[in-house]
């Protein structure tokens, strides 16, 4: 099928307004807020724009549309709103983007359940400001909570500033319904465990779209607390404050937000605990009877809650300065700062040791950290490569070594290279490496379930 038959049929399907085939929107669908600055060895892959954008309006639309293109071989990526921060979005193969802007309703708050069920294309945001009316809130609370999709949120198994609770954006999917290649519509069932066989949530979970379209979800919604307390410590050291974390962690103390941040020579630890009211003082109690046994200063509750309430402000500019802009105005907003932010999950017991080795690596290179952190979990380790002094000594060439011996490094001490984001595009080419042997049965998973290879090729290594 050439091009203009491809867009006539979905003209037909959609009508001529929902179907947008102009160079302007082609370019500002066609990636995310990953920039060619921070991609290192794949920036010719940003010369490439989808053939069409089509905004369906219903989940029939769908349906129609990957029938289209599972006959004519085209491919497909599903879009949420163009927050990723990983290139997810970017069509390598050309073909189709499919918006879900338009799948953006509420279909049920059950408070009994403790769930609710929205189309994918919600922005996470809109749910909460429903929910507040029911006395609940969502548990995912990323940095792009004002823009971000619920879809989204799950192709990417994000994690937000409430995940020390309530775990990844994944871990609170009850039930899923997508659109398979085929065309098909699946749909799981609202159930809080499975015995009877595998939970196909996990098929479209962290998957970027390879697998489908999500066009429904069931997620957990919970209580809005009786109670919230906010404190930060200060530790003499990031490992200090590492092995009190830990400490937490082993008693079964989940802070709400858990973020051990070092910039410089400074350790903080921001916490929130929440809940009820007789579990936070219990909680509170304990930790406050734990932190001291490392090093850990009470330094009031000001610094955490300006942290908290300032953690959507990057969103807010975001979504002022650049989201649905051009490719060339979001990239434009960092061409000038040469950095890295890296987010790897490892064993606890490796964490200490692999920051040692990081900076081995450093010592003789250009560049240093500037930011270590936890975040929500000890195993969750995140670190911010910026040059020594000046750029004039660094290099963009340079700090992509660096980072790949850093994401390595972190396989190599038995861990993943990325917790937070998904690998999108910037991180392909390292996920084969991240799963091993297992990689191979995703390869065949996939070759099952889409045989014609249109759902988000290329992406997970596939």
């Amino acid at each position: 099928m050439n091009n203009k038959t491809l867009v006539d049929s979905l003209i037909t399907i959609l009508g001529k307004d929902r179907v947008l085939t102009q160079n302007a929107d082609l370019d500002r669908y066609s990636t995310d807020a990953l920039t060619p600055f921070r991609s290192f060895g794949i920036t010719h892959l940003f010369d490439q724009l989808a053939d069409v954008v089509v905004i369906p309006q219903t989940v029939d639309h769908i349906l129609e549309i990957v029938k289209i293109a599972n006959e004519s071989h085209t491919p497909i990526i599903p879009y949420g709103s163009g927050t990723g921060v990983m290139g997810a979005v970017m069509p390598l193969k050309s073909g189709i983007i499919l918006d879900t802007r338009n799948l953006n309703s509420i279909i049920n708050i059950n408070t009994q359940d403790r769930t609710a069920t929205v189309e994918s294309g919600l922005i996470i945001e809109s749910l909460d400001i429903e929910l507040e009316k029911y006395s609940f809130s969502a548990g995912h609370d990323p940095y792009s909570h004002p823009i971000a999709t619920i879809g989204g949120a799950i192709s990417t198994n994000g994690v937000g500033y409430k995940a020390g609770s309530y775990g990844s954006m994944g871990e609170q999917v009850v039930s899923i319904e997508a659109v398979l290649p085929s065309g098909k519509l699946i749909t799981t069932k609202s159930v809080p465990k499975y015995s009877s066989g595998p939970n196909f949530n996990h098929l479209f979970i962290g998957t970027e779209g390879v697998f489908g379209i999500i066009t429904k979800a069931t997620i957990k919604i919970f209580p809005i607390p009786e109670s919230r307390i906010f404190s930060t410590w200060a530790f003499n050291s990031f490992e200090d404050g590492f092995m009190a974390c830990s400490k937490l962690h082993a008693l079964g103390i989940r802070p709400t937000l858990m973020d051990l941040t070092q910039e410089n020579d400074t350790t903080l630890l921001y916490l929130l605990h929440e809940g009820y009211v007789e579990g936070v003082y219990a909680q509170k109690t304990r930790t406050d009877s734990i932190l001291p046994d490392f090093g850990g200063r009470n330094i009031g509750t000001t610094k955490t809650e300006e942290y908290w309430n300032k953690r959507h402000d990057s969103a807010l500019n975001y979504k002022k300065q650049a989201l649905a802009q051009t490719r060339t105005v979001k990239w434009n907003r960092s061409s000038n700062r040469l950095f890295d932010y890296l987010h790897i999950c490892l064993p606890i017991s490796k964490v200490l040791e692999y920051k040692q080795e990081c900076e081995t690596i450093l010592a003789s290179s250009n560049f240093k950290v500037v930011e270590y952190a936890i975040w929500s979990r000890p195993e969750m380790f995140s670190l911010m490569i910026e040059p020594k002094q000046s750029q004039s000594s660094a290099s963009k060439e340079e700090l992509s070594v660096i980072v790949e011996k850093i994401l390595r490094l972190a396989q190599n001490f038995g861990g993943i290279m990325e917790y937070c984001h998904g690998p999108g595009t910037k991180l392909n080419h390292l996920v084969q490496e991240d799963m091993g042997s297992a990689h191979d049965t995703l390869k065949i998973l996939k070759s099952s379930i889409d045989p014609n290879n249109i759902m988000n090729p290329s992406k997970l290594g596939l």
